[in-house]
């Protein structure tokens, strides 16, 4: 397809114009090219009567007609130099391109200059809106989502975070993406299901906007005036903005202690190095003992003992598996 400007006289067989927009942007903010193209044409057609576009158009005193030409009645509607815009649909009008497409092919035609004209572009992250839809209808028409609470959903988080961690390290980049997306579905589901609290609801807007004002505090070198050029001064400031929000009397306040026993000894092992503390380790015997002192000496070393030793039972698993006979 062509990409003349909006302003270029038509030829004598005319010019068509396919004007698209997203659905994921506000109805009525259109590029200026659109607008231009939008105001030149001879006539604008648009096959849904309901498209979003339309109330703002015409209350830009532009004349939309609900019509839905075939390809042949379209390039004839273009005749004696006209210039025809058509307000595409969701689906982008598939059987009307197809159909230019075989008319232009065959040889037999003089056709219009066709033109694909973009009037909106999706912004980054704007998939985002799809799913929170998506997460919208699936609340309220089916029968099992419809039902679930924070406290039933809970064991999928766990589940879909350590899938994702055996994602990262598989270095599988298709079973990342997708487990990625399970792990955000976790987020919009539970989210949707906050929306619905008699007492204390709150959205996912609610938690995008939580987080957004955290990240900024959290990273003055970046929104502020602070400055920081190593990994080790942003920790510090990390840490810093965060003891002042957190106003904690001990450096273990806020370490889950539920989490895996590894995980737990190395986080707390971490916050007594970066505080400064010199805390020796229990005075004790027993294998618990023995495993705490390895995940301390591992995360004085920069290792994370859960990923060692995962690493390591995976190596375990293949020589089973190779002594069973069987193939890694």
């Amino acid at each position: 397809m062509n990409t003349t400007s909006p302003e270029a006289a038509p030829s004598a067989t005319g010019r068509i114009v396919l004007l698209t927009t997203s659905h994921r942007v506000a109805p009525g903010l259109l590029s200026w090219p659109a607008w231009q193209a939008l105001h030149a044409a001879d006539s604008v057609l648009c096959a849904d009567g309901a498209h979003p576009q339309l109330p703002y158009l015409r209350e830009a005193g532009i004349r939309v007609a609900e019509a839905a030409p075939t390809a042949q009645e379209l390039v004839d509607t273009c005749a004696g130099g006209r210039t025809v815009v058509v307000v595409a649909t969701g689906e982008g009008e598939p059987a009307l391109t197809d159909g230019l497409a075989r008319l232009a092919g065959s040889g037999r035609v003089d056709m219009p200059e066709l033109e694909l004209l973009p009037a909106s572009y999706d912004l980054p992250g704007a998939r985002l809106l799809d799913l929170v839809q998506v997460m919208d209808r699936i609340r309220v028409e089916c029968p099992w989502s419809s039902q679930q609470t924070h406290k039933g959903l809970a064991k999928y988080g766990i589940e879909e975070a350590y899938e994702l961690v055996e994602a990262i390290e598989e270095g599988d980049r298709d079973e990342l993406r997708e487990e990625l997306g399970d792990v955000l579905l976790q987020v919009v589901f539970h989210a949707r299901i906050a929306e619905e609290d008699p007492d204390a609801p709150f959205s996912v807007d609610d938690v995008a906007g939580t987080i957004v004002a955290k990240l900024i505090h959290r990273h003055p070198h970046v929104f502020g005036e602070e400055t920081a050029t190593t990994p080790e001064e942003v920790k510090e400031h990390w840490l810093r903005t965060k003891a002042q929000e957190k106003r904690r009397e001990s450096v273990t306040d806020g370490i889950p202690l539920g989490q895996p026993g590894l995980a737990l000894a190395s986080k707390l092992a971490s916050r007594v190095r970066t505080a400064g503390l010199d805390v020796p380790l229990p005075a004790a015997e027993g294998i618990g003992y023995d495993l705490l002192a390895l995940a301390v000496r591992a995360e004085a070393e920069g290792v994370d003992p859960e990923a060692a030793l995962r690493a390591a039972g995976r190596a375990y698993r293949d020589a089973v598996r190779t002594a069973e006979g069987l193939k890694s």
